[in-house]
C-alpha cells in the first residue's frame, strides 16, 4: 500500500522485482542504479550470500516527479530467489504497489519460472492481494544468451507458460546489457501510478 502524505503532498510507492534465483533481479537494479545515479539520492543496499545473490533486498529510492500535484518517490526492492528464503520474500512483498516478475529465459529454468510465479501468487494472497489486480509487468531476461547458442525458451513458450492468464505487459530483455530494463521499469511505474490516480 502506497504511503500518501497529504501534508507534504508526497506519494511513496514500493515496486518489487520477483522471480527465480539468479534470474536477473539484482542485475536489473544495478543497471538502473548506474543509469540514473544522478537522480538517486542514496546508496543501493545489497546483501550477498553464498547460496543466492540477494539475501534480503536491494533498496533504491527513485524520484519520478509529480502526479496530480504530489511528488512521487519509488522504492525498488528485489527478493531472494531461492525457495528457502520464502519468509523473507513474503516480508519484502508487504505493502507492495507494483511488481516486475523477472523470468529466466534459459530452457533449464522453465520449471523454476513457473514455481516462482505460483509462489508470488501465494505470497501476495498472504497479504490479501490478488495477482490479477496488482500492477504487474513480466520481463523475459537473458535474451542475449541466444547468440552464443545456449538453449533458451522462445518468447511464445514464455508467454504461454507465464502470461496466458495474466495478460500483462511483457518485455524480452537483457539485464546485463540493459536491453529493455528501463522500458520495463517505466511500464511498471506507469501502471502503479495509474492505480494511485484511481485512488486519489
Amino acid at each position: 500500500m502506497a504511503f500518501i502524505n497529504m501534508k507534504n503532498k508526497e506519494i511513496q510507492a514500493k515496486i518489487v522485482y520477483y522471480g527465480p534465483g539468479r534470474g536477473g533481479k539484482t542485475s536489473n537494479l544495478e543497471y538502473i542504479y548506474k543509469q540514473f545515479r544522478d537522480r538517486i539520492p542514496s546508496d543501493m543496499v545489497s546483501i550477498k550470500t553464498h547460496g543466492d545473490r540477494t539475501l534480503f533486498f536491494d533498496f533504491l529510492p527513485f524520484d519520478v516527479g509529480k502526479i496530480m500535484g504530489y511528488s512521487t518517490r519509488v522504492q525498488l526492492y528485489t527478493v531472494p530467489g531461492q525457495v528457502k528464503y520464502d519468509a523473507t520474500r513474503r516480508l519484502v512483498l508487504k505493502g507492495v504497489d507494483g511488481i516486475v516478475f523477472v523470468a529466466d529465459s534459459l530452457a533449464v529454468q522453465r520449471e523454476k519460472n513457473l514455481i516462482s510465479l505460483k509462489n508470488l501468487q501465494i505470497n501476495l494472497a498472504a497479504h490479501k492481494k490478488d495477482i490479477f489486480h496488482v500492477p504487474l509487468v513480466l520481463q523475459y531476461n537473458k535474451r542475449d544468451l541466444d547468440e552464443p547458442g545456449i538453449p533458451i525458451l522462445s518468447l511464445e513458450t514464455l508467454e504461454n507458460d507465464l502470461n496466458r492468464q495474466l495478460k500483462v505487459p511483457s518485455f524480452p530483455a537483457s539485464a546485463l546489457n540493459g536491453d529493455n530494463v528501463v522500458l520495463t521499469l517505466k511500464r511498471v511505474i506507469a501502471l502503479t501510478i495509474a492505480s494511485f490516480q484511481k485512488r486519489l
